[in-house]
């Protein structure tokens, strides 16, 4: 089974087997006996770490903001002298040659949690903001106006998001190919005829 979170403490054990709950199952699935039969321990070494579930589901939350905070932290500095628009098709590839199936059901599972939680949603819309602000600078870099690299960074992730939702890039279309194509699109300047 993949790591969602590096073990950092004693918690850790703990918010790890939560972050694979609620990928599995959603934040019902979250439940303290459930998860200490994962870990093979007894539901009273869960009270050592966390004060009761809503703890574990604060520091899960800020356990998963706080790496993918990291993770796009370490993803989107540029490489040399790489250009904007190089940038964004490396981080287009990186997501389309690999794509991480756990992460993104744990995605999709705190969007969803989020929709009937405030805390949850303050979670998604810091994890959001941090996302639009960084690939925002990377279109700001390349010249767009601060509204426009706003507006071009959401359809970013939209196209991303969307084809990890819809389906595996056909091997007869190169990775590298449909993320230049969608990084055109938005920086607009796709050569279609070619």
């Amino acid at each position: 089974m993949d790591s969602l979170l590096p073990r950092l403490d004693g918690a850790s054990p703990w918010i790890e087997a939560a972050l694979e709950a609620l990928a599995d199952g959603g934040a019902t699935a979250v439940r303290i006996e459930a998860l200490a039969k994962r870990l093979g321990v007894t539901k009273g070494g869960f009270y050592w770490h966390f004060r009761d579930r809503a703890d574990l589901l604060a520091r899960v939350l800020e356990s998963w903001k706080d790496g993918r905070i990291v993770a796009l932290g370490a993803a989107i500095g540029p490489r040399g002298d790489e250009s904007p628009r190089d940038c964004l098709i490396r981080l287009f590839v990186r997501h389309l040659e690999k794509p991480n199936l756990r992460s993104l059901a744990l995605e999709l599972a705190i969007r969803d949690w989020a929709r009937a939680d405030g805390a949850a949603a303050l979670t998604v819309e810091a994890v959001d903001a941090n996302r639009m602000a960084r690939v925002s600078a990377v279109f700001e870099a390349a010249g767009f106006t601060e509204p426009e690299a706003r507006r071009r960074a959401r359809l970013f992730y939209a196209m991303l998001f969307g084809q990890a939702l819809v389906s595996k890039v056909p091997a007869d279309d190169p990775v590298d190919r449909t993320a230049r194509d969608c990084v055109d699109l938005l920086m607009g300047g796709a050569d279609w005829a070619a």
